[in-house]
């Protein structure tokens, strides 16, 4: 039987994980469990993993999966999925004789998507606008009639965001975004980035999800929204 704190973390990681696509870090599991220190939460998930509910992914910052949910939790799941819409998914592929990023999916219902190059996760680079190749996601990956595109990490500013160097990123292509969002955005017309997406009045700010990058405030009509993420591909 879990206890009262237990079932909380796991609620709360299961919900992020379907909002986001990543698991919260443990600050952020620190602050929605009202803990005074990270040691607290520690003990909560070396427990909920000895009780088989998560895993702890090895040499990955902030990777947790979810193996099993308690009843309760499990009735709510499904509901929870409607509301918050698609919930990203991690594709792993272990072939290391591929192509960085040319990643091969065997799937009845597989989609090709233009690969449209490197999306700079750290200093943002010259925005993307050609197709490099293409990659085969499967179709639940995407959601609804929407347009897809993929692109290829470069950097580690996301890397407590679960989003290493040298992943791919499937992006849905939308102009509009909620605050938390990972998004990829166009910076003064040139720029392309993929952040972390806040509001702050009219002004934007695009966060890294690494403490090593500073967070940039932008006015909003310097960045433009080119997409959000759903879903990523990763290689080994």
């Amino acid at each position: 039987m879990l206890t009262k704190k237990q079932i909380q973390l796991l609620e709360f990681i299961q919900k992020r994980m379907a909002q986001d696509g990543v698991p919260p870090s443990f600050d952020e599991m620190k602050d929605a469990l009202d803990l005074r220190s990270k040691s607290g939460i520690h003990r909560l998930v070396t427990a909920l993993e000895e009780r088989g509910f998560i895993r702890r992914l090895p040499h990955r910052a902030r990777a947790l999966e979810i193996l099993r949910l308690p009843e309760s939790l499990a009735q709510a799941a499904p509901a929870a999925a409607t509301r918050t819409g698609f919930a990203p998914k991690v594709i792993s592929n272990d072939r290391p004789t591929r192509p960085r990023g040319a990643i091969g999916i065997v799937d009845s219902g597989a989609t090709d998507l233009p690969l449209m190059g490197r999306i700079a996760a750290g200093v943002p680079i010259e925005a993307i606008s050609e197709v490099a190749h293409h990659v085969s996601v499967p179709s639940s990956m995407l959601s609804g009639r929407e347009h897809h595109y993929a692109l290829e990490v470069k950097g580690d500013s996301m890397i407590e965001a679960g989003i290493n160097d040298g992943d791919v990123v499937v992006i849905r292509e939308q102009s509009n975004a909620d605050n938390g969002d990972i998004i990829v955005a166009l910076v003064e017309g040139h720029e392309a980035t993929l952040k972390r997406y806040r509001r702050k009045g009219s002004m934007i700010a695009l966060e890294a999800a690494n403490p090593a990058y500073e967070t940039r405030i932008l006015p909003e009509e310097s960045v433009k929204v080119q997409g959000r993420l759903v879903g990523l591909i990763r290689s080994y």
